[in-house]
């Protein structure tokens, strides 16, 4: 397995430690105000990686000096990100949030053609455009369609697309710094989310096993393990189709949903599914082959 690929296939890890990210919520029962769950699970982030530093006899200080551009994109990446999404969330529906939100897989593949020595894959955008259809009838199900007295929210969903794809494709250009310092990211998000919770929400602890659970489980997971994984892929892994793939991760979620008896199956998950799984396998089965060959040819 070449490095690029090894790279991809730990990038796909976050997306699905992602898809599991509604049933840990779900856990959590929503009692929790969303900018104290932000403080909360990406403090649990950055004390997973302080682990790792203390495993390897060190706190992590060397990882504290990286680029001014490095610490620009993961901050506004992590907290910008979820200070839209929260936002939106309170200025319009949830599904017509979710579903802006979720352009940015298929941003990803645009703008990745952008960056030196990349170019747009035709079956890339295919793929890209099919799982999207897929991912709007699964998450869209329960919409009441676009209303303009939402437009503020409408547009910071938009803004959660085009910051989670710019800070994916940026860091492209970073492959030097470290995934390391992803927990100093972590721990910079956590402080500002904290300052947030204390201006503007009551504090409300998690009640019970299950609850607790659910919190410990999204820190640690599609909050901690999965942003390192992540920054390993997007900076050495195929971008665009980590792009594409991303649309599993609604998916995941809902089979998951599914199992637990939490969802219902449906005609329309069945089509979602097929949409999503063929937009993956039109991305992905092709360029693998192709790219091993030119790996060969350059070798």
């Amino acid at each position: 397995m070449s490095p690029q690929h090894r790279a991809t296939l730990i990038g796909s890890g976050a997306i699905f430690l992602w898809g599991a990210l509604a049933l840990l919520t779900r856990l959590t029962e929503g009692r929790i105000p969303p900018f104290q769950m932000m403080a909360m699970t990406f403090s649990l982030a950055f004390l997973l990686m302080l682990g790792r530093w203390c495993g390897q006899g060190h706190l992590g200080l060397r990882h504290l000096r990286q680029p001014p551009l490095a610490w620009l994109l993961g901050v506004a990446g992590y907290f910008g990100y979820h200070f839209c999404y929260f936002l939106a969330m309170r200025l319009a529906p949830a599904v017509e949030v979710s579903l802006l939100a979720y352009l940015w897989p298929l941003l990803i593949v645009l703008l990745a053609a952008l960056l030196p020595g990349e170019r747009l894959r035709p079956r890339y955008l295919a793929g890209a455009l099919l799982a999207l259809a897929g991912c709007w009838l699964l998450v869209g199900g329960g919409g009441s369609g676009f209303n303009p007295d939402y437009l503020a929210g409408y547009l910071l969903a938009l803004a959660c697309a085009l910051i989670w794809s710019g800070y994916s494709v940026l860091s492209r250009l970073l492959r030097r710094v470290p995934t390391d310092a992803v927990g100093w990211f972590c721990a910079a998000t956590a402080v500002l989310a904290l300052l947030l919770h204390l201006a503007w929400e009551t504090t409300v602890w998690p009640q019970g096993g299950g609850q607790w659970i659910g919190m410990v489980g999204l820190g640690l997971g599609p909050v901690g393990i999965a942003f390192f994984a992540w920054d390993h892929g997007i900076k050495h892994g195929d971008l665009q189709l980590l792009g594409v793939l991303a649309y599993a991760a609604p998916l995941i979620s809902t089979l998951l949903l599914l199992i637990t008896g939490e969802a219902s199956p449906s005609w329309t998950l069945l089509l979602a599914c097929l949409a999503i799984v063929a937009g993956s396998l039109m991305a992905g089965h092709r360029g693998r082959a192709v790219e091993d060959k030119s790996v060969a040819v350059e070798g």
